[in-house]
């Protein structure tokens, strides 16, 4: 592969079960040497996408070059160069982790020596341990590191740290800068919009199976233009005043638009008793609490926060992130 040429292109790949059109026409590159990350809703045709790269699918149109070769014709040449892990990946319970990697290293006319490799992913003391006595993040270490014993130009990393605490997902987040570092290209899939905001040097959003978003993740959250995110809950009222001593409500409370014609204020959302409201501009955050405390509106617990790689998700595909 020559040093200007993409170590993954993707041209109107289209993939169909039956009557159902799970990739429609996507088309992207992923450049050598970068941290690609693919998010996207359950049935955005992300994981039939991901299986045709690695040559697990047939696609039923389009064109997949993988290193410059096809990762159909050429599927035993591109074992050699690319590394794998798999969500659902698992080995035997009484499998050791030094059995595992001689088994592994086995299948590859060039291995690397895995010695080092246990001593990198902190994995060094466990040689003799079964399978059945790592942890979660020792598990998904050594997938790592079976994703890696070939010595892979590409490698993916499907859904790396689900349902890992957050101690292990950071240190998972270290090794796959480390492993980038080596000059290894890296497609990563994951639904923690964290994670691909830290660690991809670009993200792609599909739904529906196409591609509606590619850019670096600060690009992609600029272009949503709304820098800052106010979010506060309603009790439902609204304050009208007193009568006979007591207080007066309306049971109509909180109204979109009583915000929403403020200047700022790009888009705003509700889900039961919890308001949010999209928007940019230095005074924002004092015309909407001006405005909600002049509409006698009820609210608490008001926070803002800086817009990121979620809410640009959410406003592109209407859907909250699948966990």
């Amino acid at each position: 592969m020559s040093a200007n040429q993409a170590a993954i292109r993707v041209d109107g790949l289209r993939k169909s079960y039956k009557t159902v059109r799970a990739v429609d026409g996507l088309s992207f590159q992923v450049e050598a040497g970068e941290i690609f990350g693919m998010v996207g809703p359950n049935g955005s045709g992300k994981t039939t996408t991901i299986e045709c790269i690695e040559g697990l699918r047939k696609p039923d149109e389009g064109q997949i070059s993988v290193l410059g070769l096809d990762p159909i014709k050429n599927i035993y040449k591109l074992r050699e160069r690319t590394g794998i892990q798999l969500q659902a990946a698992n080995l035997p319970r009484r499998m050791r982790v030094g059995e595992a990697l001689d088994l592994f290293a086995s299948f590859y006319r060039q291995p690397r020596d895995w010695h080092p490799l246990m001593e990198g992913l902190g994995l060094a003391d466990k040689r003799r341990a079964y399978f059945s006595q790592l942890s979660g993040g020792q598990q998904q270490r050594l997938f790592v590191a079976l994703a890696l014993i070939n010595q892979p130009e590409v490698v993916f990393l499907d859904e790396l740290t689900t349902g890992l605490d957050p101690r292990a997902r950071h240190k998972i987040w270290d090794l796959v800068r480390e492993i980038r570092e080596q000059g290894t290209t890296i497609f990563l899939t994951t639904h923690y919009m964290d994670e691909a905001e830290r660690l991809c040097d670009r993200v792609g959003i599909i739904d529906q199976g196409r591609m509606i978003a590619l850019d670096t993740p600060a690009q992609l959250v600029n272009r949503l233009g709304m820098a800052t995110r106010i979010t506060f809950r309603v009790n439902g009222r609204a304050r009208l005043g007193r009568n006979n001593g007591g207080e007066r409500y309306s049971e109509a409370g909180f109204e979109a638009a009583q915000v929403g014609v403020l200047e700022g204020v790009q888009r705003v959302a509700r889900e039961g008793d919890q308001v949010t409201i999209f928007g940019q501009g230095t005074q924002l955050i004092g015309a909407v609490v001006n405005s909600l405390e002049t509409e006698g509106v009820q609210f608490h617990n008001l926070r803002t926060e800086q817009t990121n790689l979620e809410d640009v998700f959410l406003a592109l595909t209407g859907r909250e992130v699948e966990s």
